[in-house]
């Protein structure tokens, strides 16, 4: 299992959906949020909204969140890990391209790192 203590701020990222079942809008429908975080420190360095049902993220939604994530230390980090569950094809392509070595680990792997977000939007937002 990873750990924060294994990464320096900004050594690797962590892209994920957040929340484990839908967000239930009446205006805009359901959504899942995609979010960025830092292994080392667990912020959250980024997020988009994702249409419940979409399976990837677009090259918009993608750049967006590389871009932000970037902002906090003016620097991408060395590895991006991707739970094997999500798809991540276009933010994969667009990490290797960037020079980030993309690693796919099961979300089990990932517990340790993301638990505590995964919590906390599911108590704020039920």
């Amino acid at each position: 299992m990873l750990h924060p203590d294994q990464f320096q701020v900004n050594e690797a990222w962590i892209a994920f959906r957040l929340n484990d079942e839908p967000i239930q809008t009446e205006q805009d429908g359901d959504f899942d949020f995609f979010v960025l975080m830092d292994a080392a420190s667990c912020f959250i360095l980024s997020s988009v909204p994702l249409k419940a049902g979409k399976v990837e993220l677009g090259e918009q939604e993608v750049r967006r969140l590389l871009k932000e994530g970037q902002a906090h230390k003016e620097e991408l980090p060395k590895t991006l890990f991707l739970p094997k569950a999500h798809p991540g094809t276009a933010l994969a392509a667009e990490a290797e391209r960037l020079g980030i070595d993309v690693v796919r680990v099961s979300e089990d792997q990932l517990l340790a790192l993301i638990g505590e977000a995964k919590q906390g939007f599911r108590e704020h937002f039920g």
